[in-house]
């Protein structure tokens, strides 16, 4: 991929949330107003747009976030979006309120005063709570996923009320039909095809391997069509029941840790979370719902050498590019983890796979350090030879991102030469 397209591509999301919001400014910017009603209505319509451009970049459709830069980069403009959203809704009754105030005092209380007003003007003000309700959960990381969920589908209901407040005072406008179907369709897709799975595709767990205590590696045949997935994309997989397994049925994101030329995928899971700790017990013959694939990471290894870093589950990706193929450029692999016993040694995740793998290709190289948390990555990147040359492809959990690209930045590795996907999204 070219510097132009990776630019287009990581800027796409944005521009198009800008190019709503600000086509809705422009179609009903006052004229011949006072200045408060007139911010009021520019707030209105601001938000209005931004409401519509996050309930489209929540749309979880594997071509559609690909075209945005990933499924990353669209959840973090959605809830970007969803936040400016909220804070110009804010400022919308009370810009309206100021323009009473110029009146009379009493008048600008009723403005703000939903005991006053007509039902159109509810419907704004019950959008208003939903998006309060809903914004307020969505920082609530420590959350139980379900219970987030829910809280986080009042935010789509917040989205559909607000603008049949604006269609409903404006009257039968076709634009505003429009973008009130539009968000309908939005909430509806991801609603039916990709939380209750009807755009899923089946596949069935064929076997079951433990590379090392809290990891399990699944192997999947497809029961009809295969996905096309690469070395470094994810999937977010749902495990239904079995005969002594019973699953939690939620979606949730996988890295493809193997790929086989008949459409057969191996994903790696570790027990971070209620879900994924069950899915731990998970035997062959369970049917599991695969949406997908997302992420670029991997997708433009280009020709200059490689550094590859990754800590704990974060080996993943890597694995899953040297299953597929040889190192066609010099390649080092820093491979970052914690030791756990089991069965009285220490076993890591692919380590001996790696090993050798590294015994066998002369492009690639392998430094496993076992203390991930406390390792001195200084140190370990001024053993790198070439380093400001190469091309660096980071995964791993975020604390050690954020302490991995200052020390690469510090050491003349260019912004554009680093490269990665946190997956730190729900």
């Amino acid at each position: 991929m070219t510097p132009v397209a990776a630019v287009a591509r990581r800027t796409l999301a944005p521009l198009a949330a800008l190019a709503i919001t600000l086509g809705g400014v422009s179609w009903a910017f006052p004229d011949g107003l006072t200045p408060w009603r007139s911010v009021g209505i520019v707030s209105g319509w601001a938000a209005s747009g931004l409401l519509l451009a996050s309930l489209l970049l929540m749309v979880r459709e594997a071509r559609l976030a690909r075209l945005l830069g990933g499924l990353e980069t669209s959840y973090r403009w959605h809830h970007r979006c969803g936040l400016l959203a909220y804070l110009w809704l804010l400022c919308h009754p009370l810009a309206l309120a100021l323009d009473g105030w110029s009146e009379a005092p009493r008048l600008a209380w009723q403005t703000l005063d939903p005991r006053a007003q007509s039902w159109p003007l509810w419907l704004g003000w019950a959008g208003l709570l939903l998006l309060m309700l809903g914004l307020t959960t969505t920082f609530a990381v420590h959350l139980p996923y379900r219970r987030w969920r829910g809280f986080h589908l009042l935010l789509g209901g917040g989205v559909v009320l607000g603008l049949a407040h604006v269609y409903v005072l404006l009257g039968n406008e076709p634009l505003l039909l429009a973008l009130l179907l539009l968000a309908a369709v939005a909430l509806g897709w991801r609603l039916l095809a990709s939380d209750l799975g009807m755009a899923a595709l089946p596949y069935r767990v064929t076997q079951v391997e433990r590379p090392a205590a809290g990891i399990i590696e699944a192997s999947l045949a497809p029961c009809a069509t295969a996905m096309r997935v690469t070395p470094g994309q994810f999937v977010l997989a749902a495990f239904g029941d079995g005969v002594h397994y019973h699953g939690c049925g939620e979606y949730h994101p996988f890295t493809v840790s193997g790929i086989d030329c008949q459409g057969r995928l191996r994903i790696s899971v570790k027990a971070l979370g209620p879900c994924s700790s069950r899915i731990q017990a998970v035997e062959p013959g369970v049917l599991v719902q695969l949406e997908g694939p997302f992420g670029t990471f991997l997708e433009d290894v280009q020709s200059t050498p490689q550094l590859w870093i990754a800590g704990g589950i974060g080996i993943t990706p890597f694995v899953a590019r040297l299953r597929a193929q040889p190192c066609r450029q010099p390649t080092t692999l820093l491979y970052l983890y914690r030791p756990v016993r089991r069965d009285g040694n220490d076993a890591v995740a692919f380590l001996d796979e790696l090993r050798q793998l590294a015994s066998e290709d002369p492009h690639f190289e392998l430094c496993d350090v076992s203390d991930e948390g406390t390792a001195d990555i200084g140190r370990l990147l001024d053993q790198v030879s070439g380093l400001a040359e190469r091309q660096v492809q980071l995964c791993g959990p975020p604390a050690l991102l954020a302490r991995i690209t200052p020390a690469l930045r510090q050491r003349a590795v260019a912004a554009a030469a680093i490269h990665f996907e946190s997956f730190d999204f729900r």
